[in-house]
């Protein structure tokens, strides 16, 4: 399969860190395929880079989960799974409900402003049709209640997870069916917030979370059902 991502040369960034990115980029957002074969010198040629910033890139993310090193095979895309998806969205259920049930109580008047003003732009995002930039648009508004927490220890573990909650969430993104349950969920989320409503706040953030997981089931079923056909 040929693949149209280019390395983006940042003067800031170390060559290894710019194909890190790259790389990662392209699994997060469905470019590189789950059970797609890393092969060090094609990605290499693609980039215009040595084969060393490829093989360190290639070791990062498999500490990060998003690649597997299969034996006789090498390295591959890690599959999008029930078991990996169902255990991160767990944790993240529990840590969005408790950043919303905080945020009731912490937020400022310029975060709440912010928040609305996100929930705006996630709508205008929708309008694109642009899953990358819907996307951006969904994490710039979970970022704003995690931020009103002003709990630095939560801000660290939900980034822990950023990479491959990212994963699931351009996955469940990506059904356009879905965009016009997630704008509501939003405003549920932001107007229990906005009323200090700390119960409304965590139901809604389990339910947004919930209602993820059972759309990516059904791809993930049906993906199968797809392959297991050819």
């Amino acid at each position: 399969m040929e693949h149209t991502f280019q390395t983006n040369i940042n003067d800031f960034l170390p060559l290894r860190d710019v194909v890190l990115n790259t790389l990662r980029q392209a699994i997060l957002t469905g470019e590189l395929k789950p059970g797609e074969r890393l092969m060090e010198i094609h990605l290499a040629d693609k980039m215009g880079v040595s084969r060393t910033p490829i093989r360190e890139a290639i070791r990062r993310l498999e500490l990060e989960g998003l690649v597997t090193m299969i034996p006789r095979r090498g390295a591959v895309v890690a599959q999008i799974t029930e078991k990996s998806m169902a255990d991160v969205l767990e944790v993240r259920r529990a840590l969005d409900a408790f950043c919303a049930e905080l945020a009731c109580d912490r937020i400022t008047e310029e975060e709440l402003k912010n928040l609305e003003l996100a929930c705006r732009h996630f709508e205008n995002a929708v309008k694109t049709k642009d899953s990358r930039k819907i996307a951006q648009a969904d994490v710039a508004l979970h970022d704003i209640i995690v931020q009103a927490t002003g709990n630095q220890r939560l801000l660290q573990l939900i980034n822990d997870l950023s990479q491959q909650m990212y994963r699931y969430r351009f996955e469940y993104i990506k059904d356009s069916s879905q965009h016009e349950r997630l704008m509501e969920e939003h405003k549920i989320i932001y107007q229990s917030i906005l009323n200090k409503d700390k119960a409304t706040a965590a139901h809604a953030a389990k339910v947004h979370i919930d209602n993820q997981e059972k759309a990516i089931i059904q791809q993930i079923r049906l993906e199968r059902q797809k392959n297991k056909s050819k």
